[in-house]
C-alpha cells in the first residue's frame, strides 16, 4: 500500500545516506526529560526475557538499566556506533532506503523499536511490512519521536508536518502493515508550539504510537 507520493519522500539532501552516518555522532538526539519519559515507557511496556530488535539503533538504546533481555538486536547506518551500545547482543549494517528487507527470520522478536529516527525512512510502508514480518504474533512495536531531526535528511511529508500530523502520519504506517490496538503517547513541550516558533527552548515534546500484531 502506497501512502506517500514521491514528493513525499522527497529530502533536501539527497545525497548517499551512507555517506552522512558515516561519521560516528556519540550525542543523544533529545534531551534527558525526553529519555527519562522513553525509558519509562519501556519499562513499562517490555518484558524482561523478551527479544528486542532495535531498528535504526545508535550508541544507546535507553533501555531500562534494570531489565534484562534475551535478546538485544540492532541495525543502524554506523558501526562505531553499534559496537558501543552495550545492551546490543549483535548488530548489522543495513540502510533501509536501499534495502529495507530485514536479514532476520519470521516471527523471531517480541518487540521492535524505532526511537527518534522514523522521520528518515522514505519507504516507510516496507519497513513496517518488515517489522510485522519479524515480530512473533502478539508482539509489538514502539516509535518515537519529538520535534527534533537532520532538517535536510527528513521526507518531506515530514518536515512540512505538524507534531499530531506527524503522529497520525506514524499511525498510518502502522495500519496499512495490518498492525492492530494502535494508541498513541502525546506530552507536548511545557512551552507549547506557538514559543517554540518564536524561538525559546523549552523541553523537547515527546510522542510515541504502539502497536501490536494480531495473536
Amino acid at each position: 500500500m502506497r501512502l506517500l507520493s514521491p514528493a513525499d519522500r522527497q529530502k533536501l539532501d539527497p545525497s548517499d545516506d551512507d555517506l552522512f552516518y558515516a561519521y560516528p555522532r556519540l550525542v543523544t538526539h533529545v534531551d534527558d526529560a525526553f529519555i527519562a519519559q522513553l525509558t519509562d515507557l519501556f519499562r513499562e511496556r517490555l518484558q524482561p526475557g523478551s527479544r528486542i530488535l532495535d531498528l535504526m539503533s545508535s550508541w544507546v538504546s535507553h533501555l531500562p538499566a534494570e531489565m534484562e533481555f534475551a535478546w538485544v538486536e540492532g541495525q543502524g547506518m554506523n558501526a562505531e556506533e553499534l559496537a558501543a551500545n552495550p545492551r546490543l547482543n549483535r548488530y548489522f549494517l543495513q540502510n533501509l532506503n536501499k534495502s529495507p528487507r530485514l536479514p532476520l527470520p519470521d516471527q523471531d522478536f517480541d518487540a521492535v523499536l524505532i526511537t527518534v529516527s522514523i522521520q528518515y525512512l522514505e519507504y516507510p510502508e516496507a519497513a513496517m511490512a518488515e517489522i510485522y514480518r519479524v515480530l512473533k504474533p502478539g508482539g509489538q512495536v514502539i516509535i518515537s519521536f519529538s520535534n527534533r531531526m537532520f532538517y535536510q535528511k527528513a521526507i518531506a511529508r515530514w518536515r512540512d508536518n505538524s507534531d499530531l500530523g506527524r503522529l497520525k502520519l506514524v499511525k498510518s504506517y502502522l495500519d496499512s502493515a495490518g498492525f492492530t490496538e494502535i494508541e498513541t503517547v502525546v506530552r507536548p513541550s511545557s512551552l507549547g508550539a506557538l514559543w517554540q516558533r518564536l524561538g525559546f527552548l523549552g523541553d523537547d515534546p515527546f510522542y510515541a504510537v504502539l502497536a501490536r500484531k494480531g495473536a
